[in-house]
């Protein structure tokens, strides 16, 4: 599958104009010097010396004629001409022109063209979009229905180059709630998820101007939430889907992509990996301009799945290792900018924070069952979880693949036990499953190697990657093995965490989170263990960059821009 839009970055070429003329012939009269009589002599100035006006009567009084004084205000104002025009040439957008006819604004008052540009119709980057075909101002509307809650995302761009420029980015998520927020946990109640959305799109009802809501594209993208509820009821998340969609274009001005681009649909996982790809090189200026330079790998961490995506590089072809990328549903091309890039891509459901949490606590409990299958007993205690602090507990519910169904309390152990947790950790991800294409990540999934293929370029890892790692001070870039150390800390319970104080809102983040402990060994796992990343490896955390959010939402919006998708917006305006 190939996603492609033109994104080419706008070139930075001036223009100089360069004033010829024919250098005119010029001459000038000096003053006649008449020679004094002898009889004068004491009156003479000494030699090269001027003297006073009033004893110079050996030199007579130059005068202008008529020719001289035309010739001297012809030149005065060709140069003035020649200066007046460089001026009005090389000042951006016009504003020498509008400076003459105005006159110049005091750099402490704001004009009214100025509020103008900055306002929600204008950009104080240009004053006209670069083609006839585009607005100089689009707006796009992004919906993340994800499986713990959904958000939207209300970006504004110009159209000043080639390439669209994100100027705004407007986000509201709904408000959380026990069972999660998102569109998966209404379950049957079809209307009730889809009013849901109202909050968010009061955001997009005050953001966009009124003359471009009509032109305004939005979209809804289900991801990870939606996928397993369909494992659980087929059908559900289309009924979800359906009443979603006859809200949106029933109460709200905003067109609604069709049902063919993907307008409200279950994403697919590849796709929201790309996506986010796509929305972290965008920002980096990595993709879009003439030249190709290396991009960046995303790790984006979600509450029911994870992905990858990187572009991997085959230089030196030895012992075993492919010329190029397999053919394969992992192979993903995108062009932009006459530039094309093949990226290895998987999404992993299942393996998000969330359902990791799920499967940990299973197979604790999975681990009891099978000692004691008759007698049930246990499951009224508390149970010993290596993956909670010491001192800690947690309720949870766990459905075993037989069906049986079990509410019990997890405990920490007396001591920590950071690496038990980390074992099963590793446990869930499957290493150890056939690999049908070598080499493989995890659960018999083929991956290029990161040592061989992606060694020296930037890893960004994002969601809850940066959730749960930068409110405990870390840094915006560490090694894996600076993360396993953190984790080892934050295992170690309430006696550890003296470090913490220092950091401000560490202690109450680690005391509201009794599955912490949990939460870093999975990550560290599915880092070192499943994408066979080095201990030394560096990693970003980021969750903006330049102050727009990551993920793959950006990266979706940006097609909505394009004259096929048939959202153009006639608006005129006078700059």
């Amino acid at each position: 599958m190939s996603t492609a839009f033109d994104a080419r970055r706008r070139p930075s070429l001036w223009s100089y104009l360069s004033f010829n003329s024919k250098p005119r012939r010029r001459s000038s009269s000096l003053p006649k010097h008449e020679t004094p009589s002898p009889d004068s002599k004491e009156n003479t100035p000494p030699k090269g010396s001027w003297g006073r006006a009033g004893n110079l009567e050996g030199y007579k009084e130059a005068s202008m004629t008529g020719g001289q004084r035309a010739r001297l205000l012809k030149t005065a104002g060709f140069i003035t001409l020649v200066v007046l025009l460089l001026y009005l040439f090389t000042s951006r957008d016009g504003a020498g022109v509008r400076d003459m006819v105005q006159g110049a604004q005091k750099p402490s008052s704001t004009s009214t063209t100025d509020k103008k540009i900055a306002g929600p119709l204008g950009t104080t980057k240009c004053s006209k979009s670069s083609s006839r075909d585009k607005p100089l101002i689009q707006y796009a509307l992004m919906i993340d229905a994800g499986s713990t809650g959904s958000r939207i995302h209300v970006y504004k761009f110009s159209n000043c180059g080639s390439t669209p420029e994100l100027e705004s980015e407007e986000f509201k998520m709904t408000e959380k709630k026990e069972g999660g927020s998102g569109l998966s946990s209404y379950g049957d109640d079809a209307e009730g998820a889809a009013k849901s959305l109202d909050m968010l799109l009061e955001v997009a009802m005050k953001t966009v101007p009124d003359k471009l809501k009509g032109c305004s594209p939005i979209a809804v993208k289900a991801t990870a939430g939606l996928r397993k509820l369909d494992q659980k009821k087929e059908g559900a998340s289309k009924k979800i889907l359906d009443a979603v969609r006859n809200r949106l274009e029933t109460k709200f001005p905003f067109p609604v992509v069709s049902a063919v681009n993907g307008g409200v649909e279950v994403m697919d996982g590849k796709d929201e990996g790309v996506y986010a790809w796509i929305t972290t090189n965008y920002l980096l200026g990595k993709i879009g301009g003439p030249d190709k330079s290396p991009t960046a790998a995303v790790f984006d961490l979600g509450g029911g799945s994870t992905q990858i995506v990187f572009e991997p590089t085959f230089k030196s072809p030895s012992g075993g290792m492919p010329e190029t990328l397999h053919e394969g549903e992992h192979k993903y091309v995108f062009k932009t900018g006459g530039t094309t890039y093949e990226l290895y891509q998987h999404s992993h459901l299942g393996y998000g924070l969330m359902a990791a949490r799920e499967s940990i606590h299973k197979s604790v409990v999975q681990a009891l069952h099978d000692a004691s299958p008759t007698d049930k007993s246990w499951a009224s205690s508390p149970i010993s979880n290596p993956c909670i602090a010491p001192g800690m507990s947690r309720e949870v519910n766990v459905t075993l693949d037989s069906g049986d169904f079990y509410t019990t309390t997890m405990a920490g152990p007396k001591d920590a036990a950071s690496a038990q947790c980390r074992g099963l950790a590793e446990k869930i991800l499957l290493k150890d499953k056939q690999c049908d294409l070598a080499p493989c990540s995890f659960g018999g999934i083929h991956q290029p190697s990161l040592e061989k293929t992606f060694a020296r370029e930037d890893v960004y890892i994002f969601s809850y990657f940066f959730d749960r790692t930068k409110p405990l001070g870390m840094p915006e870039s560490f090694t894996v093995a600076e993360l396993r150390d953190l984790t080892a800390k934050v295992c170690e319970g309430e006696k550890g965490w003296a470090s913490f104080g220092a950091v401000e809102g560490a202690l109450e983040e680690l005391k509201g989170r009794p599955e912490y402990c949990l939460d870093l060994n999975f990550m560290v796992g599915l880092l070192h263990t499943g994408y066979d990343m080095g201990l030394n490896r560096e990693v970003k955390i980021a969750k903006k960059i330049k102050g727009n959010e990551l993920g793959w939402c950006l990266g979706a919006s940006l097609p909505l821009l394009s004259q096929e998708s048939g959202w153009k917006c006639k608006v005129t305006e006078s700059h």
